[in-house]
């Protein structure tokens, strides 16, 4: 394997991790990795049919097959079989009745605590409120929400009766919460009157009102007194005895949203057996967590990462939560979080760890994991971690998406931690690079797609009966291959890197460039805060043009000694094709509510495309930042 190695597994660890004794259970002890990673994709049934089995899943009806159709998209996983998502997540095995289950910290109020009778109790409780309501199978429960207790037991509860969750983010603006929900047709409503970021209140009482005022189909509004008290969320709390509703392994249990930054968000309906299998099989066996464990991943509930991380009591594990400013009162406020909730696995944002590293950091602190997504981790990420943090911490780097609501490629107790690399393929992810004639390479760059199913795909997305909409979406470009959108490279290894969006590539002279690699070299500057890259086709010019657009640092200025230094650098770390043609000073990066940047909005708007053609203002963090790039085309003529 080369590149440099950052750690290495502990002597023992196939004693020691969930995976080994996995391994050992399925009788595949001599096996190394990749021979399992093999298996469990050559042999899809076999696979699941052991993560059924050795994580004790529990159906009311027995399934007849382990998977009755192979197609994508149609694949028909565990038919026959109904069971509750709720259920398996409120056994907590391994955990005491009065252990801990969540912990949570806001800048809203006080720490909140909830053991697993307590966590169960309230489920019980909210559950036979929302059946009061009317609520049943099939039935929309949207939260407009923070990361709080609260918004995970209502979760539960909704899956408990069969019904169907959605959440939004408080942050989220009122366009935004509509365009999502108007799709889905929520019948019950719970929303916070206002949150804390902070030192800032922020009051969203008419952002919920505008809300209940789109959508018609709101039978009954909960309000929790988050920022000003009160609220009738208690009056949820219902007394009868908890049941579950067993629903067909495939049944929704709750609607994710694509960015939408181009037209409405896809609305991508995920069911309770694929999600229920497959965070089984990467929290327990690649993140390695279960009893004794405190899982944090710094996220809100507008990103598919709160659905992955309030799993983690189906495998054991307590869960950590936050809600507010990751950067209040300085960037210690979350690492600060690891002594005082005892958290063991901390995950985050690659653009949060490099902000750390900017801001030179050095927390030091005992952790099993650190996990990273959201964007690429550069290598000087990688570096930050091991020198600031702890050299005996597994770094895991993973990459998915909401579509599947996990990571289909990352981390595992078994593999080294290489500098830059993602470490392998999850199992049962047939991940794959292909070029552009739809053919698998080793060691190239190639567009990452999935060759075979994953339980957790799509059921499909929301009013698409035809599935139209979602073949469009993944199925079109390699017919019968799921197309991800992202450059990926794996090696012969096993290990991938991942460079960025293929919908952004910088293509100059019939050279493909990822963004992720850029943006390394770029923002390892200290006067650079923040950039961003388009390319440019040119008619008769095969290099296009290149534009680089920076946010500068506090106390800095985009002069000619900068543009020289920053063409140096990239000459120098990456080739002369990435030296920008110019570089412009912008006040911000256009990016998503989930903090990813927008490269394409920015190509579309600098060919001319208006503003508001080229992405839809609700599902921006930062909407005006957009209209700087359109005064540049204007000015460019």
């Amino acid at each position: 394997m080369t590149g440099t190695v950052l750690w290495e597994p502990p002597a023992g660890v196939r004693e020691t991790s969930r995976i080994g004794r996995y391994m050992s259970w399925l009788g595949r002890g001599g096996d190394d990795y990749a021979a399992l990673w093999q298996w469990s994709v050559d042999d899809l049934p076999g696979f699941w049919q052991s993560i059924w089995d050795y994580f004790d899943v529990q159906a009311a009806q027995k399934p007849t097959a382990v998977i009755s159709e192979k197609s994508m998209p149609g694949a028909k996983w565990f038919p026959g079989a109904t069971l509750n998502y709720a259920e398996h997540v409120l056994r907590a095995p391994g955990l005491g009745e009065d252990e801990p289950v969540v912990i949570a910290y806001s800048q809203s109020r006080d720490r909140k605590q909830l053991t697993v009778r307590e966590l169960r109790e309230e489920v019980r409780k909210v559950r036979a409120g929302l059946k009061e309501r009317g609520v049943g199978e099939g039935d929309r429960v949207a939260a407009y929400a923070p990361n709080i207790p609260e918004t995970y037991v209502l979760m539960l509860a909704t899956a408990s009766l069969g019904a169907i969750f959605s959440s939004c983010a408080p942050e989220f603006g009122v366009r935004s919460v509509i365009d999502r929900w108007q799709q889905i047709e929520p019948k019950v409503l719970v929303a916070v009157d206002g949150y804390r970021y902070g030192d800032k209140a922020i009051d969203r009482r008419e952002e919920v009102a505008a809300i209940v005022e789109a959508l018609p189909s709101i039978e009954h509004v909960v309000t929790i007194g988050y920022l000003h008290g009160g609220g009738d969320f208690a009056d949820l709390y219902k007394d009868e005895p908890m049941a579950y509703a067993h629903v067909p392994f495939d049944h929704p249990l709750y609607v994710l949203y694509s960015s939408g930054t181009t037209g409405l968000p896809k609305p991508i309906v995920h069911g309770h057996g694929g999600i229920l299998l497959e965070h089984l099989k990467m929290l327990a066996l690649h993140h390695d967590l279960g009893p004794g464990d405190r899982f944090f991943w710094f996220t809100t509930t507008g990103w598919m990462m709160w659905n992955f991380l309030v799993s983690a009591p189906a495998v054991g594990a307590a869960i950590v939560l936050f809600d507010g400013n990751p950067a209040y009162p300085d960037m210690s406020a979350l690492w600060d979080l690891v002594d005082e909730a005892g958290i063991t696995y901390f995950g985050t944002s690659a653009p949060y760890i490099m902000a750390c590293r900017k801001a030179g950091l050095t927390p030091r602190k005992r952790l099993k994991g650190i996990g990273s997504t959201g964007a690429p981790l550069p290598p000087e990420g990688f570096d930050w971690v091991y020198e600031a943090v702890g050299s005996e911490l597994q770094l895991q780097s993973l990459s998915g998406g909401t579509d599947v609501c996990t990571g289909f490629v990352g981390a595992v107790p078994l593999l080294p931690v290489v500098e830059g690399k993602i470490a392998c393929r999850a199992l049962g992810s047939k991940v794959e690079a292909y070029d552009p004639s739809g053919h698998p390479v080793i060691g190239e760059l190639g567009e990452l797609v999935i060759t075979a199913p994953m339980p957790s795909m799509p059921v499909g997305f929301w009013n698409d009966p035809d599935g139209k909409r979602y073949r469009e979406a993944y199925f079109d470009y390699f017919p019968g291959v799921w197309r991800h959108g992202d450059w990926i490279t794996i090696g012969a290894d096993g290990s991938c890197v991942i460079t960025g969006r293929s919908d952004a590539t910088l293509n100059r002279g019939g050279v493909r460039l990822g963004t992720a690699e850029f943006y390394s070299v770029v923002e390892s500057l200290p006067e650079i805060a923040d950039s961003v890259v388009v390319h440019l086709e040119q008619e008769g010019n095969p290099n296009g043009e290149l534009l680089l657009f920076v946010v500068l640092a506090e106390g800095f200025t985009l002069d000619d000694d900068l543009r020289k230094r920053i063409g140096g650098e990239l000459r120098a770390a990456l080739s002369p094709r990435h030296v920008p043609d110019e570089i412009f000073a912008v006040r911000a990066v256009p990016r998503t509510l989930s903090s990813k940047k927008l490269e394409v909005p920015v190509k579309r708007i600098l060919t001319g495309t208006p503003v508001e053609s080229a992405a839809a203002a609700g599902a921006l963090a930062n909407p005006s930042s957009l209209l700087e790039f359109e005064k540049l085309f204007r000015e460019r003529g």
